[in-house]
């Protein structure tokens, strides 16, 4: 099949380097947002994300007049959702709304031969509940789940696995999973992403597909909790961690990750959740992972609090609020919670250093506590000093006061 026009539904941190790259391969695109200012914002050809490199090709496609934005779905021979998938509640269990709202949202403007894909991080099942609702919109229309390889529509799951700071490189390199829901279904994504992927494209069905994606990620929450527990261990025995991990990965068969505050992002700290709460009798390991990955911000902060135990009203800088070094996206940060919950401790005064923002977010903004800082300014100020992520603005980082480093930046 021809691809000659690309519907990208979701133009946040996955969504627009998506757009923008099959833009770059000649292809009319056009990205669909519900955020006014992110529509407005990309077609004047900038973008309201950090990533590098991103606004050079925003940039050049916009000006090329193959990508454009706009608030609803339109026509496309291809549609791709990038959409969010959190939590609906304490529980951890996952909240399709924005995958329903738009699937129902493209369900309108579907026609027979169009390829839907969703590569929403989701709980299995999800791309076959997407299926179900494009049925109910569109009785017209066939689906997989009825009508075989001889439906109206094709239905496949691509989950993305990039790392952010590297997207665009690894949208092309990274091999990709493609799980249709018919064979036929993937034969079809998969041309559709062989468009700009080098790497290969693996075909399998929607329900491995989204299970590879959450089983990544679980495997890499269990190497990082190991690592975060061994921290905290480390502190109570007086060992430093650093060394002791440089030292235990010489063993050729060794490889333990380095420990941090936490973990955050969109993909680590929330996919394990989704197997937990599928099978929350089975997944004891994946779950106790997440519990300890989950903990260590609380452990970050009684180390502050004792820090700063004996100083009246002191002033703590926290440097970084982002999920992980050298970009903006707060989501699911610890640093940022970690922030957050001293700040509710009225004794303090928050100095907030952050890069790669330019104003505090929500959570923060409204404490009269706590207030965005310059680097310099706040290691003049500041009583104790935190480094909560390894953004290269604080590596070798060194003042005349107490600093507790949980992301071994001031050794580098």
């Amino acid at each position: 099949m021809s691809f000659k026009t690309i519907c990208v539904i979701g133009l946040g941190y996955i969504g627009l380097p998506t757009a923008a790259v099959f833009a770059s391969r000649k292809v009319s695109v056009i990205g669909v947002d519900i955020s006014q200012h992110a529509v407005d914002t990309i077609n004047r050809g900038k973008i309201h994300i950090v990533e590098p490199d991103l606004d050079i090709l925003v940039h050049a496609t916009v000006k090329e007049g193959f990508l454009s934005a706009t608030t609803k779905p339109e026509k496309a021979d291809a549609f791709v959702m990038a959409v969010p998938t959190p939590f609906k509640g304490e529980d951890h269990e996952p909240n399709l709304d924005y995958i329903e709202s738009a699937t129902r949202a493209l369900a309108k403007v579907l026609e027979k031969g169009n390829l839907v894909v969703l590569e929403s991080t989701s709980p299995v099942g999800a791309t076959e509940k997407m299926a179900a609702w494009l049925a109910e919109e569109r009785p017209d229309l066939t689906f997989p789940q009825d009508a075989g390889e001889d439906s109206d529509i094709r239905i496949a799951h691509c989950p993305e696995r990039v790392l952010p700071g590297h997207i665009l490189r690894e949208l092309v390199e990274n091999d990709r999973i493609i799980g249709g829901l018919t064979p036929k279904c993937t034969e079809l994504a998969s041309q559709l992403y062989k468009i700009f992927v080098e790497g290969a494209c693996i075909a399998t069905n929607a329900r491995t597909a989204e299970m590879s994606k959450l089983t990544e990620n679980a495997s890499r929450d269990g190497q990082i909790a190991f690592a975060n527990e061994l921290s905290v261990l480390c502190d109570k025995m007086d060992i430093d961690v650093w060394e002791l991990i440089s030292l235990a990965n010489r063993h050729p068969r060794v490889n333990i990750l380095q420990p941090g505050c936490g973990v955050g992002g969109h993909c680590i700290a929330v996919d394990p959740w989704f197997i937990v709460n599928q099978f929350p009798n089975d997944a004891l390991m994946i779950k106790a992972a997440r519990e300890t990955n989950d903990g260590k911000p609380l452990f970050v902060i009684s180390k502050v609090e004792q820090a700063a135990k004996d100083i009246k009203n002191p002033k703590i800088a926290c440097l970084g609020l982002a999920f992980k070094p050298d970009i903006d996206d707060l989501r699911e940060s610890p640093a940022l919670e970690i922030t957050k919950l001293l700040s509710d401790n009225a004794r303090f005064t928050i100095l907030a250093v952050e890069p790669n923002v330019k104003e505090l977010p929500p959570v923060l903004s409204n404490r009269k506590n706590v207030a965005l800082s310059s680097l310099e300014n706040s290691l003049e100020e500041a009583d104790v000093v935190v480094v909560l992520v390894k953004h290269k603005e604080f590596i070798g980082l060194t003042a005349e006061k107490s600093i507790l480093d949980f992301v071994n930046s001031c050794n580098q």
